[in-house]
């Protein structure tokens, strides 16, 4: 099935906007996408046509199975993508997001799977999130740093959205994607969290733990 550079991409938003809800509202769709509320409308009756999504006006609007496997395939490919263009082109994981959504969707299957292969299967994007199995409905979740207690250890996950000056005060820390941190204290209240980074105490406020995501590590 070919689906455009503007249903794939809402697609892949639909999927975020429902992780912990059961359906998108249009007007977080446009936001999230960039665009007036009406071209989102008329996008996702598009992809309603084509059975990958259910459309309910004045409700909202959530993948059907088969456009949940659409949406995650297109996150696969980019996070594919972000992938080469870290591990084979040089560029930095914070900048590696932008690039790709500027020529994933004009990529076919084949060059994917062969990208994929030439990078020896990666398991994360640069960021620091998983990259999903083919013919998969679903990512593994994962919670915020905030979401951990003393003892946890935990690899480090920096969405490509987070603001410039977070990253850049992150990695003050030590804080990259891919990053191992122990949480050391977690102060009540919405208190700072004091995490051990590279062998170094650390302190992190609440607001910024809870835009960093993890892959919390057994034993």
């Amino acid at each position: 099935m070919e689906i455009s550079k503007s249903e794939r991409e809402a697609l892949k938003a639909v999927y975020r906007l429902t992780v912990d809800v059961p359906v998108a509202h249009t007007g977080d769709l446009a936001d999230s996408l960039g665009v007036s509320p009406g071209t989102a409308t008329t996008t996702i009756k598009r992809l309603s046509d084509r059975g990958l999504v259910d459309y309910t006006p004045y409700r909202g609007v959530e993948l059907t199975s088969r456009g949940r496997m659409a949406a995650v395939a297109a996150i696969r490919r980019h996070r594919i993508v972000e992938r080469f263009l870290a591990d084979m082109l040089g560029y930095a994981w914070n900048e590696a997001d932008r690039l790709a959504g500027s020529f994933e969707h004009e990529l076919p299957q084949e060059v994917e799977d062969r990208i994929y292969q030439a990078l020896h299967r990666p398991q994360t994007c640069p960021h620091g999130f998983p990259i999903p199995e083919p013919f998969t409905a679903d990512i593994p979740s994962m919670p915020p740093l905030y979401a951990l207690e003393p003892g946890d250890v935990a690899e480090v996950a920096v969405p490509g959205s987070t603001d410039p000056q977070v990253v850049a005060f992150l990695d003050t820390l030590g804080m990259r994607p891919g990053v191992i941190v122990e949480v050391k204290e977690k102060h009540p209240f919405d208190g700072p969290l004091v995490l051990v980074v590279d062998g170094y105490d650390r302190t992190l406020g609440s607001r910024i733990a809870n835009q960093v995501f993890v892959r919390k590590r057994s034993g």
